[in-house]
């Protein structure tokens, strides 16, 4: 919409993941070698962890599209809130295995079968467990059992998950020692810092086709940076949000004062809508009226106070964003889903 304006070729700040706009950040150029490696071993399982909206899906499209696709195999497996069995059936499902009414014991030689058979034409598989936080104790230890499966020397399967911060925690169980000793690479992917999240700006404004515009005053970036708590995803809301305005107002060069209205918004849009009413039977709320002269505060808690409002502000922005990642959480999902369907015509049609 607004990409004429500012010259760009294409929408920097686009929701969707997309390894083209890769940042290198400290912690991504970390995660990214953890995982170079793992994937050379070709064995167990790597973990990939990190907040909503850190990057995790880009760092990982980024990885699966340098790998020779003629001799990958790749299953994505998305809904991970199901019982350990079904998460079999999902596994073989995810390969195009027919899995469906079988007992659980032929779903396992079904899938063996299937991990054999590709081996046997030089082909290695890799499953790609996304929401890794949502799997029960019972569906991990499922998915090591089919770490087991071996061609020769061989692994048939190795398995990336994905998943958020607490995922760490669920690892770190006693009942998961046996999973752990299988695990290959893990990397959890923090948020940027505030010099990062300049150039993170910068960067995929250049991915863009930015030649100067819009252009950003000093005090823009820190503010952006406290707002989004260096979170690409959140970044990447609100710089859309902000150049939008930008455009709407006839503004290339945008600064804090753009930034606050961006935020306000949100924040606005994200506000509970007022009743028009009260419960039958109650009267409306009256307006409330503080005498300030009788209020006798000294310069110590004023301050006091005033902290504790900067706070209360801070608590009510994070939740809100926290609302706008859970619905990006879902539309994730719809991607990862879509883009599976995808590869899997792709390859039906490369068979024919």
């Amino acid at each position: 919409m607004y990409e004429s304006f500012y010259g760009l070729s294409s929408k920097p700040f686009q929701l969707s993941p997309d390894p083209n706009f890769y940042f290198g950040s400290k912690q991504h150029r970390r995660a990214k070698a953890y995982l170079d490696y793992g994937v050379l071993r070709n064995d167990g399982f790597i973990v990939i962890t990190g907040e909503i909206g850190a990057g995790k899906t880009t760092l990982l499209r980024g990885l699966l599209d340098s790998l020779n696709r003629s001799n990958v195999v790749i299953g994505n497996l998305v809904t991970t809130q199901v019982d350990a069995e079904d998460t079999l059936r999902l596994v073989g499902a995810a390969f195009g295995v027919r899995v469906k009414d079988l007992p659980k014991s032929e779903v396992l030689m079904s899938l063996e079968a299937y991990f054999v058979n590709q081996a046997s034409h030089g082909k290695r598989c890799l499953l790609i467990v996304d929401e890794a936080q949502n799997l029960t104790a019972r569906a991990v230890e499922e998915l090591r059992m089919l770490s087991n499966f071996q061609f020769g020397n061989q692994s048939l399967l190795q398995t990336f998950l994905v998943g958020q911060p607490e995922f760490r925690g669920i690892l770190q169980r006693p009942e998961m020692e046996q999973f752990r000793q299988r695990v290959a690479a893990t990397c959890h992917i923090g948020p940027l810092d505030e010099e990062e999240t300049q150039r993170y700006i910068e960067h995929r404004l250049k991915c863009s086709g930015s030649t100067g515009k819009p252009s950003f005053e000093a005090d823009a970036f820190p503010a952006i940076y406290k707002a989004s708590g260096g979170i690409p995803r959140r970044i990447n809301s609100l710089c859309d949000r902000l150049l939008l305005l930008g455009f709407m107002a006839g503004k290339t060069h945008l600064g804090l004062a753009e930034v606050d209205e961006a935020l306000r918004d949100i924040a606005q849009e994200l506000a509970p809508t007022k009743a028009v009413a009260n419960e039958a039977g109650k009267q409306p709320d009256q307006d409330l009226t503080l005498d300030l002269s009788r209020l006798r505060l000294d310069a110590g808690d004023v301050a006091g106070l005033s902290t504790e409002f900067a706070s209360l502000g801070n608590e009510a922005m994070a939740e809100r964003f926290q609302r706008i990642e859970n619905s990006l959480v879902r539309l994730e999902r719809v991607n990862m889903q879509t883009l599976a369907l995808l590869q899997k015509l792709v390859e039906a049609v490369k068979s024919n």
